[in-house]
């Protein structure tokens, strides 16, 4: 019994030491570039009512929803994306707000994956979210805080691809593929499958120029140079506007210095359905999937019944942590912490020690002397930078 109530269940772990210091250490590094752009802090609950993020919504699948029933039966879920709970309080407690709202927020996120996935299934993420404001600035606002925290974190080599669900959106509408066809082209843009692309679309009776569209979006990735391809393959007045806002995305986060971590990817589509403009994903080296990724969702908060545009993302703090670690960025903060060991007849000058140490903002732990124990091996294993004894 005891050896199982010790072990955590499958896609959830404990965190602690030195892993633990780090993780705090990265998330106030990307917390206080998120204050210095102006977002507030906001928590939503770590459970909410199941229409949050029902199928209309366009977030997670239903059979990957931690579900549950409170004592009145109602249909509850651990939140699995943090978006739609923003929404939902914008909703509630900003109406009255005439300026665009803008909100931070660090949370755990529950996601019940398929098993050989091998993912975490809780996660923590730090995000933003802007409501109420459409613009093309805001846009570029959010890739700009998305590279700046990066930054922030040591990060030296990564790289912000940036999509729009319009341009995609465009060309389905053309095309009228049913539902199961549509998440196959999804799948295979995703993948950069080309000659899937080409076959599926086969069947269907649209014409030549639409079909090299889909079967160029894949390769509809990389510098500035892709958007005049993009424009190429622009079948739609729909699709020349969402290049035309990219370009002037490009232009705008040229503005914050940022552009050489900038890149283009008309192939970008996600799974959560509620995107209605730009779309972008951050990746560095250590990991295989995105360590930030976010988009414009202009339609969401017509959910909660109060209409406005909105734009946002979230890093991923786990994988954050993986590729940090993977590139030996950032091992171990440095905070300064001294060891005080001291025998029981001290032990009031050992107190007295440690208070002045506090006050100077120096982490001091106490420890009572004990034979044969190796200080110094333990103040290695936890950053301890300097060990005090008390003499007399």
């Amino acid at each position: 019994m005891y050896n199982q109530i010790l072990h955590t269940p499958e896609g959830v772990r404990d965190i602690y030491n030195g892993e633990c210091r780090r993780k705090n250490h990265i998330q106030d590094s990307l917390h206080r570039v998120l204050q210095s752009y102006g977002y507030e802090d906001i928590q939503t609950p770590t459970f909410e009512f199941f229409d949050v993020f029902s199928r209309e919504v366009g977030t997670v699948p239903s059979r990957e929803l931690y579900k549950f029933f409170d004592r009145e039966g109602h249909t509850l879920v651990l939140r699995p994306d943090i978006t739609p709970s923003i929404a939902r309080a914008v909703a509630k407690y900003f109406t009255e707000e005439d300026m665009p709202v803008r909100l931070c927020y660090t949370a755990n996120t529950f996601i019940n994956h398929s098993d050989f996935q091998g993912r975490l299934k809780e996660t923590t993420q730090i995000g933003a979210e802007l409501v109420g404001d459409g613009s093309v600035e805001a846009d570029a606002e959010m890739i700009a805080m998305v590279i700046q925290s990066l930054l922030a974190c040591g990060l030296k080599e990564f790289q912000v691809s940036v999509g729009h669900v319009g341009f995609f959106k465009s060309l389905l509408k053309e095309a009228h593929p049913d539902e199961e066809m549509e998440r196959e082209l999804r799948e295979f843009i995703s993948n950069k499958n080309i000659f899937g692309v080409r076959e599926l679309l086969e069947p269907l009776p649209i014409a030549a120029g639409l079909r090299e569209a889909f079967a160029e979006l894949p390769n509809l990735f990389g510098s500035w140079e892709v958007l005049d391809r993009a424009d190429r393959c622009a079948v739609t007045e729909d699709a020349k506007r969402a290049v035309d806002r990219l370009r002037r995305i490009g232009e705008l986060v040229a503005c914050y210095g940022f552009e050489k971590y900038l890149a283009f990817d008309l192939g970008v589509v996600s799974k959560y359905k509620y995107y209605t403009g730009i779309i972008f994903q951050a990746y560095t080296y250590g990991t295989g999937e995105p360590v930030a990724k976010g988009g414009r969702y202009d339609t969401l908060m017509d959910h909660f019944g109060k209409p406005a545009p909105a734009t946002g993302f979230a890093f991923v703090v786990d994988r954050l942590m993986s590729a940090l670690s993977r590139q030996k960025i950032g091992e171990e903060p440095q905070e300064p912490r001294v060891l005080i060991v001291y025998r029981a007849s001290q032990a009031k000058k050992a107190i007295e020690k440690a208070v002045e140490y506090r006050r100077q903002g120096i982490a001091a732990e106490m420890a009572q002397e004990r034979i044969g124990k190796d200080y110094q091996a333990y103040a290695e294993k936890n950053g301890i930078r300097e060990i005090i004894r008390i003499e007399g």
